[in-house]
């Protein structure tokens, strides 16, 4: 008796655990093709297929599924950025390689809307709005990541370069959306190469 209730609550944690994840997959879908003030809650229910009452259950606001979106959001970007370093062994040069060659497919893909972080932040203008601390906390990760990155180069402002990475890396998700985006990995290669000396 007593495992059948076990079973039956470890049951009801993998079913919640799985309409939160419909929740956030389908609102990731819909904000980032379309924006995150133009998709309404219902339109997220709709796509996940659920109702109100379960949306409720899992997110106090639409502004928390906007939260639990971008950090799905920061989780893929950080593996991304993290197995290209891990993957170049240390070396720099080889990670910003492997960087630009995974923006630049990025950038290709039908559906590219530039950087999910810098498009809520112009949708969320409130720096104290948990969105907002949401974006600024991914940003912090993306430029320590730089930093820690050119460290080892002995360069003499680590963290100014790896602002200006990060600015390179911005441009690049924004001229991928607005421009051509094919010349858009080597552009970013060929800047990011000069600001580390590595030319």
């Amino acid at each position: 008796m007593r495992a059948s209730e076990e079973e039956r609550l470890m049951i009801e944690r993998v079913k919640k655990g799985s309409m939160r994840e419909r929740l956030v997959e389908a609102a990731t879908e819909l904000f980032y093709a379309e924006g995150l003030r133009a998709v309404s809650v219902d339109k997220v229910i709709e796509r996940a297929g659920t109702t109100k009452v379960t949306f409720y259950r899992h997110f106090s606001s639409k502004d928390a599924l906007v939260v639990a979106h971008l950090e799905r959001r920061a989780e893929q970007e950080r593996a991304g950025v993290t197995g290209a370093i891990e993957q170049a062994g240390g070396d720099p040069a080889q990670a910003l390689r492997l960087i630009s060659e995974t923006l630049g497919v990025m950038s290709c893909q039908p559906g590219f809307r530039g950087c999910p972080f810098i498009n809520a932040a112009a949708e969320y203008p409130d720096p104290d709005s948990e969105v907002r601390k949401t974006v600024a906390e991914h940003r912090g990760w993306c430029r320590q990541t730089f930093e820690d990155l050119v460290r080892p180069l002995g360069l003499p402002d680590p963290a100014g370069t790896a602002a200006d990475l990060m600015l390179l890396r911005d441009g690049a998700m924004v001229a991928g959306y607005l421009d051509d985006p094919e010349p858009l990995a080597a552009s970013f290669l060929r800047s990011g190469l000069a600001l580390i000396g590595q030319e």
